[in-house]
């Protein structure tokens, strides 16, 4: 990225706004195509293990969905549905996310969709903040963007 503010690696909003343009509403587009693509791989293991993946079916799609997050931000910065909605993650340094990366933004994730409060403070924060940063993002210092690629 060439254009960087004083406090990370990642675009200004104000001076280059067209890097958060409708990431808000992208995020939650993606995270319902996410969720389609988890529910349906959890499917299919379920079929695949003779319906055992059914009887868990929570810790499952906690387990599926967690892979799902860190092996799509691993390799392309992005889930299949923030590609598909053409968003991407930049770590601190703005740069695409790397393995452990991916892991840390997962973790920071997963235990804030555990907590209904958490949950609520991400969607005001995405919704009301400049860069439309969640609550793990501030804490990695992470950021979503229109994909630049």
């Amino acid at each position: 990225m060439t254009t960087l503010d004083t406090v990370s690696d990642h675009p200004d909003p104000e001076k280059h706004p067209e890097f958060y343009e409708g990431v808000g509403i992208k995020r939650l587009m993606a995270w319902f195509i996410d969720n389609i693509i988890i529910g349906l791989l959890v499917a299919v293991i379920g079929l695949l293990t003779l319906t055992l993946a059914f009887w868990i079916w929570p810790i499952a799609y906690l387990v599926v969905g967690f892979c799902y997050r860190v092996i799509t931000l691993a390799t392309g910065s992005a889930t299949w549905g923030m590609r598909i909605v053409g968003m991407e993650f930049r770590n601190r340094r703005g740069d695409r996310f790397n393995s452990g990366d991916a892991l840390v933004h997962t973790l920071g994730y997963t235990v804030a969709l555990t907590f209904f409060i958490t949950q609520v403070v991400n969607v005001i924060l995405i919704a009301t903040t400049a860069k439309g940063q969640a609550l793990h993002d501030y804490i990695v210092g992470s950021v979503a963007i229109n994909a630049t690629r």
